[in-house]
């Protein structure tokens, strides 16, 4: 395999969708560099000037004066010293300061692929991929699985975000703007709120995918049955090499026995996790997903994907 793509590579889709494993699990390739979620609120000023004031940030030709330099600076690896030295409040903030300037800079050196693992950057992921010519990969997760793992975590979302970005609105999630708002006045339960996140969130994806052929969409639920071969043919459409060393450190993080094992939020047995959402949500919770979600998600599962 000829490994002189040197495209930067977008890792995103929900969130709670398996990125952080598929990103990690990319960036085993000795070609690539992986980045964690510039987009996110809370993300080190060093890695990614760019400051962002809502989840979920809708970047598009009409505000991108405001973000274009510092992401590209964050894809050409120019870590941002000073931003991060006004920041740091302990040696330990002092010391990861300069593993990651050094990290930075190495990967600059020796030319690395930027891998950006990012659902945060969901409704930018088209704007990013015309700007910086990027290949993607749109992870996309059964919508109970996707209200599970939420409520497992218990992560509300403020939709009020969704409202602060009249661009996103305008272009994208106008039908949904009298839902989003009843949302942001009302506090709603963790399920209702993981259906509209999921039917939001898949919504332009399902747009995405109509419009960009050439990106690469796969539902969590393909690679954690089979991570193997779903990475393998992943790798290939990356144009990077899938070497049995690579092949073997996937099956350490795919096949493992978290029960037996050193904890590490990487290491799982991935076909374990397909039906966890069974045991996480009741029945009536299951019903009220299902039918709430049904005219998006048909679009990506069947009524077998809900049997188990």
């Amino acid at each position: 395999m000829n490994n002189s793509n040197k495209k930067p590579i977008l890792i995103t889709g929900s969130h709670r969708s398996g990125s952080t494993w598929v990103g990690r699990m990319i960036a085993l390739s000795s070609s690539v560099a992986y980045i964690h979620e510039p987009f996110n609120l809370h993300h080190r000023p060093g890695i990614c000037k760019a400051k962002f004031d809502y989840w979920f940030p809708y970047i598009c030709g009409e505000n991108e004066s405001f973000y274009l330099n510092d992401i590209e600076n964050c894809l050409h690896f120019k870590y941002q010293f000073m931003e991060e030295l006004r920041t740091a409040k302990s040696t330990k903030d002092i010391a990861r300061l300069l593993r990651d300037y050094i990290r930075f800079t190495k990967y600059r050196i020796l030319k690395k692929r930027p891998l950006v693992k990012d659902p945060i950057a969901v409704f930018s992921a088209e704007w990013l991929a015309r700007s910086f010519d990027m290949d993607v990969v749109v992870l996309i997760r059964h919508p109970a699985a996707f209200a599970g793992s939420l409520k497992k975590a218990n992560w509300t979302h403020p939709f009020k975000h969704f409202l602060q970005q009249p661009l996103l609105l305008q272009h994208h999630l106008s039908e949904y703007r009298s839902e989003i708002d009843e949302y942001s006045k009302t506090d709603k339960n963790i399920i209702d709120q993981a259906i509209l996140l999921w039917n939001l969130i898949h919504h332009i994806i399902l747009k995405y995918r109509d419009n960009s052929p050439n990106w690469i969409f796969i539902k969590h639920e393909q690679l954690s049955k089979h991570p193997v071969e779903e990475f393998s043919n992943l790798y290939k459409r990356l144009g990077l090499n899938f070497s049995t060393d690579i092949q073997q450190e996937i099956k350490k993080f795919s096949f493992a026995d978290p029960s037996k094992e050193k904890f590490d939020p990487l290491k799982r047995n991935s076909k374990s996790n397909v039906w966890n959402w069974k045991t996480r949500l009741t029945d009536d919770e299951i019903m009220k997903i299902k039918e709430n979600t049904r005219e998006i998600a048909n679009y990506f599962y069947t009524e077998e994907d809900w049997i188990e």
